[in-house]
């Protein structure tokens, strides 16, 4: 979330930020009075603070008189009472605070979707591919009708080369990512309501929540292992020497796909669940725009060494989720529907998520503030198992092994 006082200072930028991002439901004006509040209420609990002590001082000594054990007693029913009041105000308050996103940099395209800039072109696209649902519906490689029988829609087994392949396609990724120094977790599959709500995956609308909770529990199944990496260092201070930390979590991902409506679903493009191995930073304020580039740099490292086509574009204001500043997409060549779709992204989200899960670091000379946090996808399986068959399915029924991974399949042909 964004500071209040930023958003007081700032107010103008914090409202352009939210309507280009798409979210209407944001009144600064009345989160400044719920603010205004919280500060009154505080004075009138501080004061009775002051108050209760000063008579608490008197009451030692001696045997305290009738009157004043009576004025004890009225600062503690009334102190009481106004500790409620403002723990009421500083919870609609944070509540407010929850609606708000992030800002944007100033090179963030404004608009809607349709208004992301691509900025860069890699490879030469395919005129013709083979459809990856056909091809590995044929080779007995993935089952969508016994998922749906065990676990519902859009729930699948991936077996023989299929499922040899996404285990490939994971130590690929893997020994790209320690290559560049990423720490390697296997991560919770679940986190609570305070890392998710810290994460600042807040749903433009209601009908656009995507997660599964546990009912019953203070849970949810998390939608990537972004979630709980940013909940590692949750309440703590990091020395600034130890800054940047770089992690690769491995999870699988749960999500309901809200709001999916109108895009591209077949087969495993977009599923409710998948494994993938994310990207994290926690990095200092003036490291993150030079790490936000590292790590699409990685991103594009894993698929030209794949040798597939793809583009980078500069996501519009109108598309970007809550927490982020600015991100990247990598979109690949679908040869089979001739055009580029969603593969991975990258976001920098700068303090916002940092603010919500209270890690900070402290600086050389003692001074103390919010770190930054980045994410970025390494391989997410699914959908860089779509992206590979049509690129390398052949017609005949064979699957030609992309050169990368060859030391993990052992094989030229699947």
């Amino acid at each position: 979330m964004l500071d209040i006082n930023f958003i007081r200072e700032n107010t103008e930028l914090v409202e352009k930020s939210a309507k280009e991002k798409g979210y209407k439901n944001v009144n600064i004006k009345e989160l400044l009075k719920l603010d205004d509040e919280r500060k009154e209420a505080l004075k009138v609990v501080e004061d009775l603070r002051k108050e209760r002590n000063e008579t608490a001082a008197k009451m030692k000594g001696g045997k305290p008189s009738d009157d004043l054990i009576k004025k004890g007693k009225e600062i503690k029913e009334k102190l009481a009472t106004e500790e409620k009041i403002l723990e009421e105000a500083e919870s609609k308050l944070k509540d407010g605070l929850k609606v708000v996103p992030n800002i944007i940099f100033e090179d963030v395209p404004l608009g809607p979707e349709e208004n992301s800039v691509e900025i860069k072109k890699w490879g030469e696209p395919k005129a013709t591919g083979v459809d990856h649902l056909d091809f590995a519906t044929k080779k007995d490689w993935v089952d969508f009708e016994r998922g749906a029988k065990v676990a519902g829609a859009k729930f699948y087994y991936t077996k023989g080369g299929l499922a040899l392949l996404e285990n490939a396609l994971l130590q690929f990724g893997l020994k790209k990512v320690t290559e560049h120094g990423f720490t390697f977790m296997y991560v919770p599959d679940m986190v609570s309501s305070r890392v998710l709500e810290g994460c600042g995956f807040n749903p433009r609308t209601s009908d656009q929540s995507d997660e599964y909770y546990i009912e019953g529990e203070d849970l949810a199944m998390i939608a990537t292992a972004e979630m709980p990496l940013t909940g590692y260092h949750m309440d703590e201070i990091i020395d600034e020497k130890d800054l940047p930390k770089f992690y690769a979590g491995y999870s699988a991902c749960f999500r309901k796909e809200a709001g999916a409506y109108g895009k591209y679903t077949r087969g495993l493009f977009r599923v409710h669940q998948f494994n993938k191995l994310e990207m994290y930073c926690f990095c200092l304020p003036e490291q993150s725009k030079e790490i936000h580039e590292k790590i699409l740099a990685v991103e594009e490292e894993i698929w030209q060494e794949l040798n597939i086509p793809y583009h980078i574009i500069n996501i519009a204001a109108g598309d970007l989720g809550a927490p982020a500043a600015k991100k990247y997409d990598l979109e690949y060549w679908s040869p089979v529907n001739q055009k580029y779709q969603e593969l991975t992204s990258c976001s920098n989200c700068t303090d916002f998520q940092a603010r919500s899960v209270n890690c900070r670091v402290r600086r050389k000379d003692g001074t103390i503030e919010f770190v930054h946090t980045l994410n970025g996808t390494a391989i997410s399986l699914a959908r860089t198992m779509v992206a590979v068959l049509e690129n390398y399915a052949n017609e005949d029924g064979t699957f030609t092994v992309p050169e990368a991974l060859k030391p993990y399949l052992g094989k030229d042909v699947l």
